[in-house]
């Protein structure tokens, strides 16, 4: 079992460090000067030379790589000198674990550095005050398509061949295939403008509401209803498919018949031998959901102007502040990791011979 999730670990280690790799080449090849973007394209070639200094964008390339692996990694390496590598690199907070004559081995928090255009500005803290409204955003979508999508699942198994069997299958069909921008713009003019004077909904807002002085907030969450339901109409597509289809099986199998034979009502034998056993292809389409959705998001926050990580990676991607993005890519990488690794705990809950192997 800790062979296992040291292999698991391992494996979490090696992903994450190609995303980086990938992250870092794919962002280094992109058009554009970060710098004249910090000066609003303005040629000063002193100031230029002094940002490109400070944030390390005039070393070589595999020189950035290794500073941007440094930056990322919990345990990382100090210069003792007055080298270029000690003046861009600020680790607050970090431990000593071993100092020697070359430099110093420190344990840190993941450095994302700053931001090109909020200067001053950390990334981690940009992230930190954008990313829980993305994840209460994903965590009300997932939660609904759930709930609805496994007992429209379930009621339509039951009903093979019914009108209401039909009916789901159209359901979850329609929503697999709308994509979500467009679901986003129809549900916006729709519900939050045409029919606004009866829903009291609006095409856009967050979580986070203040008054037209700035002086006061409040929190209005019916300005969650409609991206939440836009966000999670596709995964309610995929889970109403996949709990009909595994319930179908499941009510098939021997020990279902044997339930019955002894006895048990038809709620017992469904809510809880058949549908615990069904689950299984649900959690795995729910959690790769979830994770998704924080990539996903993108498009829904935009478009309903919610303030999350989605829409500030469209807004640092329209601004080249390359840091904000890269910053995000990692942190939706890491979280997309974790989720699986909760996945396989509640998989050996659900399922004793998953968690012999």
């Amino acid at each position: 079992m800790i062979r296992k999730w040291i292999d698991k670990l391992g494996y979490t280690l090696l992903v994450l460090w190609g995303v980086a790799t990938l992250v870092f080449i794919l962002f280094s090849v992109l058009p554009g000067d970060p710098a004249k973007m910090m000066l609003d394209q303005r040629e000063d070639s002193e100031l230029l030379r002094a940002i490109n200094v400070k944030y390390g964008l005039d070393q070589p390339l595999y020189i950035q790589y290794g500073y941007f692996l440094n930056d990322l990694s919990p345990i990382s390496w100090h210069v003792n000198s007055n080298s270029h590598f000690t003046r861009i690199q600020k680790y607050p907070q970090a431990l000593e674990i071993a100092s020697l004559p070359s430099g110093t081995l420190a344990l840190k928090w993941p450095y994302l550095r700053e931001s090109f255009q909020k200067e001053g500005k950390s990334v981690g803290s940009i992230i930190a005050e954008t990313l829980p409204n993305t994840m209460i955003l994903a965590f009300f979508s997932i939660l609904l398509a759930i709930v609805l999508g496994v007992f429209v699942g379930v009621i339509s198994a039951l009903k093979e061949g019914s009108w209401v069997d039909r009916l789901a299958t159209v359901l979850g069909t329609l929503g697999m295939s709308l994509p979500s921008f467009f679901t986003a713009i129809l549900i916006a003019w729709v519900f939050g403008f045409v029919l606004s004077e009866y829903t009291g909904l609006s095409m856009t807002g967050t979580l986070r509401t203040y008054d037209p002085y700035g002086e006061s907030s409040y929190w209005s969450w019916k300005n969650l209803i409609l991206p939440a339901t836009t966000l999670g109409m596709r995964p309610l597509g995929v889970i109403i498919q996949l709990t009909r289809s595994s319930m179908l099986e499941v009510l098939q199998q021997d020990y279902i018949r044997t339930a019955r034979a002894k006895g048990l009502s038809e709620t017992q034998v469904v809510w809880r031998h058949a549908l615990r056993n069904a689950l299984n292809p649900v959690i795995t389409a729910a959690s790769g959901w979830f994770a998704s959705m924080l990539a996903g998001a993108v498009f829904v926050e935009y478009i309903f102007g919610w303030n999350g990580l989605g829409k500030q990676i469209v807004e640092a991607l329209n601004q080249l502040d390359v840091p904000v993005v890269m910053g995000a890519v990692m942190v939706i990488s890491l979280l997309f990791v974790g989720v699986n690794m909760v996945v396989d705990l509640l998989y050996g809950w659900l399922d004793p011979k998953v968690r012999n192997q």
